[in-house]
C-alpha cells in the first residue's frame, strides 16, 4: 500500500492511493496514520480493505507529511563513499547519528525555508524508514519486523549552522521545513527491493544527485538495529539513511539554495517532492 495524509494543515486524513494514483479517504477505517495504527499488523490489516470503493479525496488537495505525530527524526551522516569523499567527511567505523527536530518536518510540495541568517542552505535526498513498531537492542536479523514501511525525505542542512556554529549538527538540521517528507508512506510489501531503489535530486531543472540505496555503507537493518542500542526507536519515528554524492556542499564552488530555488527530488517507488524556496 501507498499510504498518504491530506488536507490543510491542522485537518490532515489519512489516505490510500489506488492503483490510478488517486488518494481515497481512508479516515472511516483509521483515525490516523502514526503511533499503533503503523504497526506492521495494524498496516496488514488495511490491505483487506476495498480500496475502489473509498471515497475520492478532492482533485488538488494537499498532501501532507505521510505520518502523524512523529517523535524522533533520526538522521545518519556519511553513508555513502562519493557523498562523503566529495564533501569531506570522513567515515567512521560506525554509523554518524544525529537529530533532527520534529517541528523541522514539512509535506512534499511546502515551501523550503531559507533561514535568516543563512549562506549555505544545502539538499539531501534520502531513503526514510518509518518505524511501526517499538525497537529496543534489536538484532539485524529482528529489525524489520520493527519498520512500518519507507518514504522519500529530503535531508534539508544549512551548512554554515551546521559546521561553523559551533556545538552539534542539530542547529544546522532543524530549521522549520528541513524535514520534508513524503509523498507516501510506503509499505514493506509494495517494496521489497528497499535496498537497491534509484534516488535523485534537481535543483531549477538540473540534475544534482543521482545515487542508489545499494551503495549505502551501513544498510537498513544494520541501522535501526544500531540505533537501537543507544535509543528506544518508536512507532512513528523516522530514519533518515544518508544522501548519495552531490550535495550543494561538494562542488567547486559550492552551490546552495537561495530562495525562487525549486528542489524536485524522487525515488523508485517513493514518489516525487517539489518543493519551492522561501525566505523565513
Amino acid at each position: 500500500m501507498r499510504l498518504v495524509r491530506f488536507g490543510d494543515r491542522g485537518m490532515e486524513k489519512p489516505g490510500v492511493l489506488d492503483k490510478n494514483d488517486k488518494i481515497r479517504d481512508l479516515s472511516h477505517h483509521v483515525t490516523a496514520l502514526g503511533g499503533p495504527q503503523l504497526d506492521p499488523d495494524a498496516l496488514a490489516a488495511l490491505r483487506g480493505i476495498d480500496i475502489d470503493a473509498l471515497p475520492r479525496a478532492p482533485e488538488g488537495v494537499r498532501v501532507c507529511a505521510p505520518i502523524a505525530r512523529i517523535g524522533k527524526i533520526i538522521g545518519v551522516g556519511p553513508n555513502f563513499q562519493d557523498s562523503a569523499r566529495l564533501a569531506g567527511f570522513k567515515i567512521n567505523p560506525e554509523p554518524t547519528i544525529f537529530m533532527k527536530a520534529p517541528s523541522a518536518v514539512s509535506g512534499p510540495n511546502d515551501p523550503i525555508e531559507i533561514p535568516r541568517m543563512s549562506t549555505r542552505t544545502d539538499w539531501g535526498v534520502e531513503l526514510g524508514v518509518v518505524i511501526g513498531r517499538t525497537a529496543k537492542y534489536v538484532t539485524v536479523e529482528q529489525a524489520m519486523e520493527h519498520v512500518a514501511g519507507f518514504t522519500l525525505g529530503n535531508d534539508v542542512t544549512e551548512r554554515s549552522f551546521q559546521l561553523q556554529r559551533a556545538g552539534q549538527w542539530f542547529k544546522g538540521k532543524s530549521h522549520d521545513t528541513f524535514a520534508p517528507l513524503g509523498p507516501w508512506l510506503v509499505t514493506k510489501d509494495e517494496l521489497p527491493n528497499y535496498d537497491e531503489l534509484p534516488l535523485w535530486l534537481d535543483v531549477n531543472g538540473v540534475r544534482q544527485q543521482v545515487g542508489n540505496t545499494r551503495e549505502m555503507i551501513f544498510k537498513v537493518p544494520y541501522l535501526v538495529s544500531y540505533i537501537s542500542r543507544f535509543t528506544r526507536l518508536d512507532p512513528g519515528d523516522v530514519v533518515l539513511t544518508g544522501t548519495p554524492g552531490g550535495v550543494g556542499l561538494s562542488f567547486d564552488p559550492p552551490r546552495f539554495l537561495t530562495p525562487g530555488d525549486r528542489v524536485r527530488l524522487g525515488g523508485e517507488g517513493l514518489g516525487v517532492q517539489d518543493c519551492v524556496c522561501v525566505a523565513a
